[in-house]
């Protein structure tokens, strides 16, 4: 038996690789070591990611609410945390010190998610007497949540009310078939406390090690190039290639072994990959040229009250910072006011700078590179659904089957799981393929497009940068906010389709991540290579880090868009499938309005803001020719 997402995989990375490794033969050899390094640490991060959202409404039981803003917690953290490892790089340790000392503290998280414990119970008290709901079932679907009187198990289903329908209960039960609402209560019951206590210590340290490796993996591609390089642009793509290799293969392996085997195993998986990250970048420290060094060695090393050098003192600050994180972590409220003000004071230092120390013509490149942030906040907060309220619409809202009925052709039988128990198992001499996709593997038709574009988009601007017609970064990005709105939109047309289990085809969502990759390719690698043009060298990593505080803060915003998509569950299970599917395509028409308009209103904007780079995306193809 082979999975069709896992053949379909091998398949698409053999074909996108090629012309990859054949464009990377003419872009700096440090290129391939960021390459690989940030694959398997994307490896890592999407393969937790994959699994995230499921892993808190399922194991830990989290209504859609507090998982959400507990997703959003999280994720904004990620992105916020670069500040510190952006500044730290800048000023002390240099880019390749931050990224190792990251990575560490990374393997350390991931191997921590592993710690799943056993699953918690949902639980419903009446009159003092308590029942409790089913563990809820893998293959469950959109099937109501199971309550357990006396040795059966009864279906519920919520009522108008907010009360709760019990299905089938017999007339001797303990407790009546409907029980309006504020007569019961239900809560959640921890089998194992500490297993909580862990998760949030686990994302504390990956947080932390976020913070340290992503701005400064990204700013050191930058380093490899030289000021006007041609090949800038196309080394950012292929670059976002190797991220998203990475996720590609991480949210189908690890999500595959997540629900079909265990949280720990698709959480382990994670950490193996990236201690494997870690391992590639350290090994190829040469193929760097010595680039990512700190700015002053001599100064690290100095002692600090003659105890420790300061080194080692930035090192143990980052430990101490995690029990701070862990702290922080379980509480959106203060993770929004710590975003409040960790803008606040990066940009009163930026303008610091830009008043005393820049020119005219920098401080225009450094306002430029502000706006594009500010458009991509507004870009990530739409795209950034896709781990959350997208996830659980992939799960309670889309049908998962490529095919209604089995197929055979010849020894070779397409089927889902479902379809195969149906016929009582696989056929004697029938080569199965597993024809169904798991709710986590849907966050793989991203990178899956990302492989299938990326080198067409490179190559795209490549061509129109040697010959003069390359858009502006600013209508790259305006062309991005529409296609994330029109990506919602496939959803909201697709209504209509939606069977009597309310669930729309698989195709519609496929289709919602093909628009909204087309609109990461003209965001994300355009504005990580426009903040290494725009921003004057002492202030890259810097310039760098305030990007991924802007994709902090539309984690956040995310966050609170995903929670009106929200629904009632119990037991990790839907109570209204109908009423799930509803709140889903509101959100989705409202939001996908706003990529739309915002995004035509940026373009008209673009013939201003355009000049504002003076000069510095403009390219020169001084590239050395054979035999110079």
């Amino acid at each position: 038996m082979i999975n069709i997402v896992i053949a379909a995989g091998i398949l698409i990375t053999l074909l996108t690789a090629i012309p990859v490794v054949t464009q990377m033969r003419h872009h700096p050899r440090g290129l391939i070591v960021c390459f690989f390094a940030e694959m398997w640490e994307r490896f890592s991060y999407y393969g937790m990611r994959a699994l995230l959202i499921y892993y808190l409404t399922r194991h830990f039981l989290f209504s859609d609410d507090r998982a959400n803003a507990q997703y959003g917690s999280y994720t904004s953290l990620v992105y916020l945390l670069p500040l510190i490892g952006g500044l730290v790089a800048d000023r002390y340790i240099g880019t390749r010190k931050a990224i190792v000392f990251g990575g560490l503290l990374l393997v350390a998280g991931h191997t921590g998610m592993a710690l799943e414990g056993t699953p918690n119970q949902s639980i419903l008290n009446y009159q003092g007497k308590t029942y409790e709901y089913a563990i809820r079932d893998v293959e469950a679907g959109n099937a109501p949540p199971r309550l357990k009187v006396g040795d059966s198990y009864y279906e519920v289903v919520g009522t108008p009310d907010g009360g709760r329908e019990i299905k089938g209960l017999p007339a001797d039960a303990p407790l009546p078939s409907v029980l309006p609402k504020g007569q019961f209560v239900e809560s959640v019951r921890s089998a194992t406390p500490w297993a909580e206590n862990a998760f949030y210590l686990s994302i504390a340290l990956i947080a932390m090690g976020v913070g340290f490796l992503k701005p400064n993996i990204s700013s050191l591609v930058g380093q490899l190039y030289r000021d006007k390089d041609p090949r800038r642009d196309s080394g950012f793509q292929l670059y976002y290639f190797g991220i998203n290799m990475g996720s590609f293969w991480a949210t189908i392996l690890c999500g595959i072994l997540g629900e079909r085997v265990g949280w720990w195993a698709g959480f382990g998986l994670a950490g193996v990959g990236m201690l494997v990250g870690l391992l590639v970048f350290v090994l190829g420290k040469k193929l760097l040229d010595g680039k990512g060094e700190p700015p002053n060695p001599e100064a690290i090393r100095q002692k600090v009250g003659g105890v420790i050098s300061k080194e080692n003192l930035i090192y143990l600050l980052g430990l101490a910072g995690v029990p701070l994180i862990y702290f922080v972590i379980q509480r959106n409220d203060i993770v929004g006011w710590a975003l409040l003000a960790s803008t606040v004071c990066i940009l009163a230092y930026v303008f610091t700078q830009m008043f005393t120390k820049f020119s005219k013509v920098e401080n225009y490149r450094l306002g430029l590179a502000m706006v594009l942030t500010l458009s991509s906040v507004v870009f990530w907060t739409l795209f950034e659904q896709a781990g959350s309220s997208l996830s659980l619409f992939a799960e309670r809202n889309t049908d998962l089957n490529l095919i209604a009925e089995p197929l055979r052709l010849g020894a070779l039988l397409l089927a889902t799981p479902d379809q195969i128990k149906a016929m009582g198992g696989v056929p004697e001499g029938a080569f199965w393929i597993d024809m169904g996709f798991n709710a986590s593997q849907t966050q793989s038709f991203n990178p899956f497009f990302i492989l299938v574009f990326a080198p067409i988009f490179a190559g795209v601007f490549t061509f129109l940068a040697k010959r003069g017609k390359d858009p502006d970064p600013v209508k790259k990005f305006a062309f991005g906010l529409v296609m994330a709105g029109l990506g919602f939109f496939v959803l909201v047309w697709a209504a209509p389709l939606a069977g009597p289990d309310f669930r729309v085809p698989l195709f519609c969502l496929f289709l919602t991540y093909m628009f909204h990759t087309w609109g990461e390719l003209s965001v994300s690698p355009v504005g990580l290579s426009q903040q290494t043009k725009l921003s004057p060298a002492v202030l890259i990593s810097t310039m760098m880090a305030i990007w991924f505080l802007g994709t902090s803060g539309a984690q956040y915003l995310a966050a609170i868009i995903a929670k009106l998509a929200s629904t009632e569950t119990v037991g990790g299970q839907v109570l209204d499938p109908a009423a799930a599917l509803q709140a889903s395509l509101q959100t989705f028409n409202t939001i996908g309005w706003a990529g739309v308009i915002l995004g035509s209103v940026l373009f008209l904007l673009s013939f201003v803001l355009k000049g504002w780079a003076h000069g510095a995306s403009d390219t020169v193809d001084d590239t050395p020719k054979a035999g110079h």
